[in-house]
């Protein structure tokens, strides 16, 4: 009799123990939530300086499909803030930075769009340039405020090493042409570990470094975590919050099912991976950034 009553003890100890693991988890989340929407005019400051120097001008564009370079391009005029996000492939901007994207555009920041390649890797490369343009209109991005680059020196291929002056001198020449005051891509870790994707890290790296950059144009990379931290969708919010961040976005549930819908526009994409990663993935709730610091070590180019 002793014995069963300890074994019910115990088991009464576990469920409590753990009702009240939840029970705290769930008020975290909900305060990290509450503490952020306070401190997001603070956060969005930081990238509300314009830099200083001069920029350049450019043509009327024509049509935004058939785009492949920045030439062809408006630039936006007025003293608002301009964003630029860098990404190898369609499908990275909502994939990867979707809160960040929806969090800025809500707060009437210009968001534009740098896509270094058409994810051409299955010869799917028309289809999928569409299904970007599709996305960034969930997200709030104007079809005339994306550039989708389609270079042969610059393939859908984590076997290729893309140049980092190519990379370096595609997103300078983005950045005058528009007034870009803060730039956002992946860090050295690629978040994937997608070569392409750091490649994209290295060579805004070496602009930072080699002081190229126009004055006051601040750029922060994604941080790649852990995959368990990954994957476990809201779970991981309040450990975000504890870690050290430059810049963090996160987004709400209404918010959240436009992330969805955006990732649900690249439907060459889609395979039930995909489909899981869009229900558990940390990156369709919350972004957080570093800022890209400026070095005094040369960095190679090639």
């Amino acid at each position: 009799m002793f014995h069963t009553d300890s074994y019910g003890t115990v088991e009464m100890f576990v469920f409590v123990t753990i009702l009240f693991v939840f029970v705290a988890y769930t008020i975290s989340i909900k305060f990290v939530y509450c503490r952020y929407s306070q401190l997001w005019p603070h956060l969005r400051n930081k990238i509300y300086t314009v830099g200083n120097a001069s920029f350049c001008t450019t043509q009327e564009r024509s049509s935004a499909l058939l785009r492949n370079s920045e030439d062809d391009k408006p630039r936006v005029t007025g003293s608002e803030t301009r964003a630029l996000l860098v990404t190898a492939h369609p499908d990275d901007e909502c994939m990867f930075f979707a809160p960040t994207v929806l969090k800025l555009v809500e707060s009437q920041t210009a968001v534009y769009l740098l896509c270094l390649s058409t994810g051409n890797y299955n010869n799917q490369g028309l289809q999928r340039k569409r299904e970007l343009l599709d996305s960034c209109a969930v997200l709030g991005i104007p079809s005339d405020h994306v550039t989708i680059i389609d270079d042969k020196k610059l393939p859908d291929d984590p076997a290729v090493q893309w140049s980092t002056a190519l990379i370096s001198s595609l997103i300078l020449k983005h950045i005058r042409n528009y007034s870009i005051s803060v730039v956002l891509t992946f860090d050295g870790s690629g978040v994937s570990g997608h070569a392409n994707h750091i490649a994209i890290y290295m060579a805004l790296r070496h602009l930072a470094s080699a002081g190229r950059l126009p004055e006051g144009c601040q750029t922060f990379s994604l941080h790649s975590i852990s995959l368990l931290r990954k994957y476990v969708s809201v779970l991981e919010l309040p450990v975000s919050w504890l870690l050290p961040f430059d810049f963090c976005c996160i987004i709400g549930r209404e918010e959240y099912k436009r992330a969805q819908k955006a990732m649900l526009c690249h439907r060459s994409q889609l395979l039930w991976f995909r489909r899981l990663y869009i229900l558990f993935s940390r990156y369709m709730l919350v972004n957080t950034f570093q800022a890209i610091t400026v070095e005094t070590k040369n960095v190679k180019i090639y």
